[in-house]
């Protein structure tokens, strides 16, 4: 289950990146190019789903090289993301959630919004991963310029619309939903010790950031896919009302 749907994330925003860069811009109602940017931009942050999948080994269970292989095929194709140091930062932030040994936590625990956002980006980017992301945007742009035989100009912006912009918006949304809002009360002046869950029906929480805002289920069970993840939350929610009170 967990490879075929992962798999399928992958082949779906490879269509949808064909469709959407064979779009006419200029003819094009308003309303589907802002389907199409939205859709691209789920699609991307699916991207990112699978590899954290693959960092926890679930992709292909038991087999590691294949596992691997396909979480770094995602993150390459997300934004020219290293796996193996990826990987690493993702297991510092398992082990020490909240702390200043937390990559994805912000250097100053009463630290705003954008500035955590900032060092956020800061510590994933590298001129290396810099010049792969601007090479497979050159590369988009002339396989557009070519195959949909259209202006340099033209092309440039179905790029900047359809790649360039859900990356932005995506990097955007994993930060909201699974980074900022399940790990805010580990700041001051609350400094819990777990990340929380936000408290969304399972319908949202997909749209959200495939079920990332399920933050303190995931801590709790790593072992666990992203879509079963609604699952162990219905369960934890179901514990909590039924414990007795004392």
């Amino acid at each position: 289950m967990s490879l075929l749907l992962n798999g399928g994330l992958i082949l779906g925003w490879g269509l949808s990146l064909a469709l959407a860069l064979e779009t006419n811009t200029t003819q094009a109602p308003l309303w589907l190019l802002v389907v199409l940017v939205l859709l691209r931009t789920q699609l991307q942050t699916g991207l990112f789903i699978v590899a954290h999948d693959a960092m926890h080994g679930l992709l292909v269970p038991g087999r590691r090289r294949w596992n691997n292989a396909m979480g770094a095929f995602a993150l390459l194709l997300y934004a020219g993301l290293p796996f193996a140091g990826c990987l690493r930062q993702h297991q510092r932030h398992h082990r020490a959630p909240g702390s200043l040994q937390d990559p994805d936590f912000p250097n100053d625990l009463e630290s705003s919004a954008i500035s955590w956002y900032g060092q956020f980006l800061a510590r994933y980017l590298s001129p290396r991963q810099m010049l792969l992301l601007l090479a497979g945007w050159g590369l988009a742009l002339g396989l557009t310029v070519t195959a949909a035989e259209v202006p340099l100009a033209v092309a440039t912006g179905r790029v900047l619309l359809f790649i360039t912009l859900p990356l932005l918006l995506s990097s955007l949304q994993l930060f909201v939903f699974g980074t900022f809002l399940p790990h805010r009360c580990q700041r001051q002046p609350e400094r819990r010790a777990q990340p929380i869950s936000l408290d969304l029906p399972p319908w949202l929480s997909l749209l959200t950031c495939f079920h990332f805002g399920y933050h303190r289920e995931h801590h709790n069970n790593p072992g666990l896919s992203w879509f079963e993840l609604p699952a162990a939350r219905s369960l934890h929610r179901s514990l909590a009302v039924a414990e007795p009170l004392r």
